[in-house]
């Protein structure tokens, strides 16, 4: 295994020129897919990382319910530096842990709260709450139910003209019908794993509401509009009632407004190798392969060394 298998909790480091090059260069559907999927790869992959690293720390330790064999010198041989990242693995591991228990709870107990202001309303695919306090987002559907609920106030409604509501209905419901909050959540639980994943995260954020932006002004058919309706709800809201995965004045609204002022972004899945968004795929899925091989090199590699080591 050698070094090798420290890789794959380094490489994160590449994510801020990855995240960066995707925001300025990638359609915000690709960059919102690359990324979410390249984060929660690489943190599988650090996880894993330290895991193995963990195995090897454990080992050593007395009273252990582990075999004997696995602390021998052959075993140890295996990752390098063995007793002082062998421990620190295993606080690490459990901060990971920690972190993606105290992450999905956090996002379970956001969706009961928001289902819980909905009860007493009809079913519909909007909500419209009677609050002057203006605030809008995407509430995805349950286990076993599809679609979702766009939740507004009418203190939103009421800061927006006719052509404006659209855009924000167009808005949210492309959040709804993309499974935004599923990025999201992948995006958050990777930079929880691993921090160097961080500026995915922040980029995944961003994406999403560009690619909603893209999608509701494509739908309504005015950007100009659709930069009015995000700028004027911006300076409108107050937050919201609560924390919720999409909402529509949310992000760095300024450059959502210059985006959607400027030119359409390409609409090419792919883009050619020699160009900054080229580059930002190709790096991506560089990183991501070396630190998905590095990993499963360590993985088969520690598995056929504890194997040999154990007694039958």
């Amino acid at each position: 295994m050698g070094l090798f298998v420290f890789l794959p909790l380094v490489l994160p480091l590449t994510a801020w020129p990855i995240a960066r090059l995707a925001e300025q260069h990638l359609h915000p559907r690709t960059a919102t897919r690359v990324l979410a999927g390249v984060g929660a790869l690489l943190a599988l992959c650090s996880t894993l990382c330290l895991a193995l690293i963990m195995v090897v720390g454990t080992a050593q330790l007395p009273g252990n319910p582990l075999p004997d064999s696995w602390s021998d010198p052959e075993v140890r041989e295996a990752v390098p530096y063995d007793e002082v990242a062998g421990r620190l693995a295993i606080p690490a591991l459990a901060a990971v842990a920690v972190a993606a228990v105290r992450t999905l709870w956090r996002h379970h107990r956001v969706r009961r709260r928001a289902e819980r202001a909905l009860e007493g309303l009809p079913p519909s695919s909007v909500a419209v709450l009677p609050d002057e306090a203006p605030y809008a987002y995407a509430l995805p559907g349950g286990r076993g139910s599809s679609g979702g609920r766009v939740v507004v106030s009418a203190g939103m409604l009421a800061r927006l003209d006719s052509r404006e509501r659209r855009a924000l209905f167009a808005h949210e419901r492309a959040h709804l019908a993309a499974g935004h909050h599923r990025h999201l959540l992948a995006a958050r639980l990777a930079a929880r794993a691993n921090p160097f994943l961080r500026p995915l995260h922040t980029a995944v954020a961003y994406c999403a509401e560009r690619w909603a932006d893209e999608e509701a002004a494509g739908a309504i058919g005015s950007r100009r509009v659709m930069a009015r309706a995000v700028g004027k709800a911006a300076m409108a809201s107050r937050g919201r009632p609560f924390d919720v995965p999409a909402g529509f004045a949310t992000g760095p609204v300024p450059r959502r407004v210059a985006a959607l002022l400027g030119p359409v972004p390409p609409a090419r899945t792919w883009p050619p190798a020699f160009t900054a968004a080229g580059v930002a795929l190709w790096t991506a899925a560089a990183g991501t392969a070396v630190s998905a091989l590095s990993s499963a090199n360590s993985a088969v590699a520690l598995f056929l060394v504890l194997k040999a080591a154990t007694p039958l």
